[in-house]
């Protein structure tokens, strides 16, 4: 098993990709964390469109966090429905 913590810039975008859909939860709940700190208050949350799967985990997440205001698909030129805009609660 690899543990590493990987290091990603804390910016307005989050591309979730490269990202193992289990670890999806406790890296939004992170990464948003960090974004509020640092008055982030709107983000870009890529998640693709293949099969949907994280995507899925992405929105039960914003759901039922607190710290999220509202969220919607992404316009058309930010990813469409491969992307989600989140308005963060700071």
């Amino acid at each position: 098993m690899n543990n590493q913590t990987i290091e990603i810039p804390i910016e307005d975008v989050l591309d979730l990709h490269n990202f193992n859909p289990k670890d999806i939860s406790s890296l939004l709940e992170n990464y948003i964390l960090e974004c509020i700190k640092k008055n982030i208050s709107s983000i870009r949350i890529i998640h693709g469109k293949g099969k949907g799967i994280l995507k899925k985990r992405t929105l039960a997440f914003l759901d039922k966090s607190p710290m999220v205001l509202s969220y919607s698909p992404a316009p058309g030129e930010a990813g469409g429905w491969g992307a989600t805009i989140a308005e963060l609660n700071n």
